[in-house]
C-alpha cells in the first residue's frame, strides 16, 4: 500500500513538472513573438521612413530640373546617376534589406542630388554673365546697323516708288455690245440676245519710266457667272503663278508715249446668246492688272 502512495506522489511530481515546463516554454514563445512582431514593425517604420526621404530627394531632384528647363540638359550624366542609384535603392527597400545598408546609400545619393544643384547654380550664373554679354555684343551691333540702315532704307523706298511708277496703266477701259448686220456693218446693243461682238477701248497712258518695246496685252471679257469668254481653250497667259483664260491679246510697241487702242472679241456661231447681267473687262500685261470696266446687257 506504502509502494502504491509512492508511485502516486512520483506521478503527480512528473506531471506537475511537465505542466511547470509546458507554461515556462509558452510564456518564452509568447514573449518571443512579441518581440519578432515588434521588430518588423520596427523595420516596417524604418522602411517607411527611408522611402518617404527617397521620394523626398527625388521630388527635389526633378523640381530643381523643371526650374531650369533646358540648362539642365547639360548635366544628363549626373542626372543618370542620380536617377540609377534611386531605382537601386528602391529595388533594396522591396527585398530583404539591411537598414545601414540602405541608410548609407541614400546618403550618398543626397550627397550627389546637393552637387547637381550646385553645378546648375553655377551654370545658369555663367549661362546669365554669357547671356548679358551676348546681349551687349548684339546691341552694339544692333547700333552699327542702325547708322547704315537709315541709308537702305531711304535706297529701298525710292527703289520701290520708281518699280510702282514703272508700270503701264489703262484708263478709260471701256466696253461696247455690237449686233452684226449684213456684210460686216455692226450696230450698238444693250440686248444679250442681239449681241455678237463686244467692243473694247482704252487708252495706255504715257510713262517714260516703263521701258520700251513689245508689250503683250491681255483682255479677259468676263460673263455675270465669273467665267472669262474664250475663243478657243488654249487661249492663256499666266498671272502672279496661275494660268488664267482671256478673251482677246493685243500685242504692241510702246515707246513711253500714250496709246488709244480698240480690239473686239466676236461670239463664235455655235455660241449660246450672251447672259443678262454685268460683265467686267479687265487688261493685264507684264503679270500686272492694269485697267478694269464694267458694262451691262439686259
Amino acid at each position: 500500500m506504502e509502494e502504491q502512495n509512492s508511485n502516486s506522489r512520483t506521478f503527480k511530481i512528473i506531471i506537475g513538472i511537465l505542466i511547470l515546463a509546458l507554461l515556462i516554454l509558452f510564456i518564452w514563445t509568447f514573449r518571443q513573438r512579441t518581440q519578432l512582431t515588434s521588430l518588423i514593425q520596427e523595420k516596417e517604420l524604418e522602411k517607411t521612413d527611408l522611402q518617404k526621404e527617397l521620394d523626398s530627394v527625388i521630388l527635389e531632384h526633378n523640381k530643381t530640373k523643371q526650374a531650369y528647363g533646358a540648362l539642365s540638359d547639360s548635366l544628363k550624366a549626373k542626372d543618370s546617376v542620380i536617377q540609377a542609384n534611386a531605382v537601386e535603392i528602391r529595388n533594396l527597400l522591396g527585398t530583404k534589406w539591411e537598414y545601414q545598408k540602405v541608410s548609407k546609400k541614400l546618403a550618398r545619393l543626397q550627397i550627389i542630388a546637393q552637387g547637381y544643384v550646385r553645378q546648375m547654380d553655377s551654370l545658369y550664373t555663367m549661362n546669365q554673365e554669357l547671356h548679358a554679354e551676348n546681349e551687349k555684343i548684339r546691341q552694339d551691333f544692333r547700333n552699327e546697323q542702325t547708322k547704315s540702315q537709315s541709308l537702305v532704307k531711304d535706297k529701298e523706298e525710292l527703289t520701290a516708288r520708281v518699280n510702282n511708277a514703272a508700270i503701264l496703266k489703262a484708263y478709260d477701259v471701256s466696253a461696247t455690245a455690237l449686233k452684226l448686220k449684213g456684210g460686216d456693218k455692226e450696230s450698238s446693243t444693250d440686248k444679250a440676245s442681239r449681241t455678237d461682238r463686244v467692243k473694247v477701248c482704252f487708252t495706255i497712258g504715257e510713262n517714260p519710266l516703263v521701258k520700251p518695246g513689245k508689250k503683250n496685252l491681255y483682255i479677259c471679257i468676263c460673263r455675270p457667272d465669273k467665267v472669262v469668254v474664250t475663243k478657243t481653250k488654249y487661249d492663256t497667259f499666266t498671272f502672279n503663278g496661275q494660268t488664267l483664260p482671256y478673251s482677246i491679246r493685243e500685242d504692241i510697241s510702246y515707246e513711253g508715249k500714250s496709246i488709244n487702242l480698240c480690239v473686239k472679241w466676236t461670239k463664235k456661231d455655235n455660241d449660246k446668246p450672251a447672259m443678262k447681267g454685268t460683265y467686267t473687262v479687265t487688261v493685264y500685261t507684264d503679270d500686272k492688272e492694269i485697267g478694269s470696266g464694267t458694262f451691262q446687257l439686259k
